[in-house]
């Protein structure tokens, strides 16, 4: 996924008028292991973003403008949650892993559509990446089916607001601060902690460890990219660091540049993380090493994959991730 400009990925509000939420309940593990529910009081429960329409069983509709096929199409939020649970994690995985996301995934959309417009006219979100989550109608299974229908309904709630829903591939052992690892200007939220992340060793070796290489012109660009005006590479060394390590800032000839908007600028894909663990320069070659894949803020989805494993429930990795959360079924 792609994070937006300012990385404000929203904060909503959801009407308690939906199906079902006249109890106000939360529940604290899967239908099938527990039994147990714990009440939330009316006013923690998100409202429902007030553009959004709902079907005739009381859940949001919401026309997506799918970038594949250039048109918008309608259709409820668990369908387009499926969608994106494809698009994030692979359809394989563990159950409970695919849950966690598909909760991460409706409450993403939600807080999209409440705190933001769709670049695109007409369409309350899209399927670019650039702007919101990745979205697969191709990869959709019975178990993606499962997951998204085990889970209907269900959000985080922060005190009554949806909190920011981030998510990435690879922590490289520890998640980071939104202020470290996306430049987010506001206060860190309190449920967006560093943890440690003990990913799954299934991971491939290329996002647990990896090196990445560039000339020192594609260097200079990237540089340049981010506000500086230098004509050629001097030094480069690392800035300061995060609680996992990660780079908040990059040394250039001596300048302070984002850790995060480096990594855009020069290619988020090439260069994995800002858990960098050396730069190498090497006659016309800057060599990064590193750890991890993505930016590192909030569920590792390969830690999502080991505490799935491990047995654990959706809803325990969610809240392992976002500890102060609570999970609630707002239809």
């Amino acid at each position: 996924m792609k994070i937006p400009g300012r990385f404000l990925l929203l904060l909503i509000v959801l009407m308690l008028s939906v199906q079902g939420l006249s109890s106000c309940m939360t529940s604290t593990g899967t239908e099938n292991e527990s039994k147990q529910r714990t009440f939330v009081p009316v006013d923690e429960v998100p409202a429902l973003p007030d553009d959004l329409k709902l079907d005739q069983d009381g859940i949001p509709t919401l026309s997506v403008y799918d970038t594949t096929i250039d048109e918008i199409s309608d259709m409820d939020i668990e369908t387009y949650v499926m969608g994106v649970v494809a698009g994030e994690m692979k359809n394989d995985w563990p159950l409970e892993a695919l849950k966690a996301q598909a909760i991460l995934a409706r409450t993403f959309v939600l807080k999209f559509c409440d705190d933001k417009e769709s670049k695109y006219d007409g369409a309350d979100i899209s399927t670019d990446v650039e702007e919101a989550q990745a979205y697969s109608y191709e990869n959709i299974n019975d178990r993606v089916r499962q997951a998204v229908r085990d889970t209907s309904g269900q959000v985080m709630s922060e005190d009554g607001d949806f909190p920011y829903a981030w998510f990435h591939a690879h922590s490289g052992g520890m998640t980071e601060l939104p202020s470290v690892a996306l430049d987010f200007k506001d206060d860190d939220p309190e449920y967006l902690k560093p943890v440690n992340s003990g990913d799954s060793p299934d991971a491939p070796e290329s996002v647990q460890n990896w090196t990445a290489e560039f000339t020192k012109d594609e260097i200079v660009k990237a540089a340049n990219d981010c506000g500086l005006d230098i004509k050629a590479l001097e030094s480069i060394k690392p800035g300061e660091k995060g609680a996992s390590g990660r780079l908040a800032t990059i040394l250039i000839n001596g300048q302070s540049v984002s850790g995060p908007t480096f990594r855009i600028k020069i290619g988020a894909n090439k260069l994995k993380s800002t858990l960098i663990t050396s730069i190498d320069v090497k006659d016309d070659k800057v060599i990064f090493k590193g750890k991890g894949f993505g930016h590192g803020v909030g569920m590792s989805q390969w830690g999502a994959y080991a505490m799935a494993e491990a047995g654990k429930s959706a809803n325990q990795i969610v809240e392992y991730y976002f500890p102060s959360v609570d999970i609630v079924r707002l239809w």
